[in-house]
């Protein structure tokens, strides 16, 4: 093994070690499984032991679209930070800095990530503690904050944990994590000018993370919609500002974005207050009742199967972003840009995938199987409608794309010549998330986990051979392989569940 490989794998271990700790140490004090399962369901449907009937699930297309497109609309704000970032560096007329921005997000991705259980935690447990307010018949969901308040100040807490781990790791973690990515002396010296500023938003870019959760798993999307988009435009002015006016360069585009993700925070603490109708002095004082020794030991370990899916996918990407590195600057530059329609393409299907999920949940606790089947088919007709329409747009929007993410000629050629692969991301890339939506749903944990298992034992060797072979045209076919085969791999488990009415094996058992 190569030095390079050598670093790459340990910088891999840290990163997984300091993931792995926080997991455990998350679950400790929250008491409650992290999936979202059944976490969308109404208050009612969250108790199956109630005496009367529920009404059915209504699963029409209407319904489906109504559950996506607020979703929809503030995941699209949540991919702007690196599109505008990467379109403000390409415009710098300097190869090696825009392929250190490539580098640079890749490796926040690598770090940031994978702790998005965060968000997934934060939105099962407010769901969950929403539905037992409204189930309490002397109080109303909001009369009673405190439980929804201590899940928030707990995930906030651990946010800021993690994060100040990571700032104090900033040197180490930046230096040998651009050295596991095959950084190339000029591209490494721009992501880490870049990275350097960057880190000091990285714990409001983490407690980002649980605000995100925590309004989702209470309807409130809305919220979600006005806080992303907040960080998305500050972030434009204040780039744009720094860059332009301040001849700060890319250092000015990191503190743009970091200075916007805190004042995220601020405004997301603004409408947590609003929402809970609560004083401030309420919002930050904590009540023990809710932070006992029990809560902080209980371990739950289901809550580990995301954590291997998320690190593995997480690393697949890195992987893609070497093999780039390894090609050289303009090849890195190039694909930095083109990946960036995966990015938007993604966070926007992932609306269609929340649908999914929180339908199939509801089928799924009601133990409604032709339901379920239903629910599955018209959700795949909704995300595949979705992929189509995005993959037209990204046809007839590409040339006009690609010249305002570069002015340099020989990135702008290449990313042309290739943009056809970036184009077809949505239809490639629909399936994985469509069924990670469902198998979400279903709280099939450990399908999960070995589905991203088997994933990984096909797909690095897989690509390392499609690269050998043929290069650039080899790392774009390694991307579509990691979202086709995910696509195959869970829908051969959802195949065989269908085959044999034996859906119920993918659950845990209560």
């Amino acid at each position: 093994m190569n030095n390079e490989s050598r670093c790459f794998c340990l910088y891999s271990y840290f990163v997984s070690y300091i993931k792995c700790t926080a997991l455990q140490f998350y679950y400790h004090l929250t008491n409650i499984p992290l999936y979202r399962s059944r976490i969308n369901e109404s208050p009612m449907s969250a108790n199956s032991a109630t005496s009367h009937a529920m009404p059915p699930i209504d699963t029409s297309y209407k319904r489906i679209v109504a559950i996506a497109l607020p979703v929809l609309l503030a995941n699209l704000a949540m991919p702007l930070q690196s599109v505008i970032d990467t379109a403000i560096v390409g415009n710098m007329n300097d190869t090696a800095k825009l392929a250190g921005m490539g580098l640079a997000i890749q490796l926040l991705s690598l770090l940031l990530v994978s702790f998005n259980f965060l968000q997934y935690a934060s939105s099962g447990l407010a769901a969950q503690a929403l539905g037992q307010l409204a189930n309490n018949s002397n109080a109303s969901a909001l009369s009673v904050p405190t439980p929804l308040l201590s899940i928030l100040q707990r995930a906030l807490l651990l946010a800021f944990v993690i994060g100040a781990i990571l700032l104090l790791a900033k040197p180490w973690l930046i230096d040998f994590g651009l050295q596991a990515l095959s950084a190339n002396p000029e591209s490494g010296r721009a992501a880490k000018a870049y990275l350097d500023v960057r880190f000091w938003g990285v714990i409001a870019e983490l407690m980002n993370f649980a605000f995100i959760g925590w309004f989702a798993g209470q309807g409130k999307t809305r919220y979600m919609l006005y806080q992303q988009g907040f960080i998305a435009v500050l972030n434009i002015v204040l780039t744009l500002f720094f860059v332009f006016a301040m001849q700060m360069g890319l250092a000015g585009v990191a503190l743009g974005t970091t200075i916007a993700f805190w004042f995220g925070i601020l405004m997301a603490l603004w409408l947590s207050r609003q929402h809970l109708k609560i004083s401030w002095t309420a919002l930050f004082k904590a009540d023990r009742q809710y932070f006992t020794k029990e809560k902080m030991l209980r371990l739950f370990s289901l809550n580990k199967d995301i954590f291997v899916r998320t690190l593995i996918l997480t690393l697949s990407f890195a992987w893609i972003t070497r093999l780039s590195a390894q090609s050289g600057d303009v090849i890195l530059a190039a694909n930095a840009i083109l990946l960036q329609v995966l990015s938007i393409s993604a966070f926007a299907l992932d609306g269609v995938a929340v649908s999914a999920e929180t339908l199939s949940g509801q089928a799924a606790g009601r133990r409604a199987w032709p339901r379920f089947r239903i629910i599955v088919k018209r959700t795949g007709v909704v995300s595949y409608g979705l992929a189509i329409m995005l993959s037209v747009i990204w046809w007839l929007s590409m040339p006009t794309y690609l010249g305002l993410m570069t002015n340099i000629d020989s990135v702008f050629a290449l990313a042309y010549d290739y943009h056809l692969y970036a184009v077809l991301l949505p239809l490639v890339g629909v399936g994985a998330y469509w069924l990670d939506g469902i198998f979400f749903g279903l709280t099939a944990g450990s399908v999960i986990r070995n589905a991203a298992l088997i994933l990984a034992a096909i797909f690095f060797p897989l690509s390392w051979l499609l690269y050998q072979q043929w290069d650039m045209t080899g790392i774009w076919l390694s991307v579509w392989c990691l979202l086709l085969l995910r696509l195959v791999i869970l829908g051969g488990f959802l195949y065989r569940a269908n085959q044999t009415g034996s859906y119920e094996k993918l659950q845990p058992e209560a």
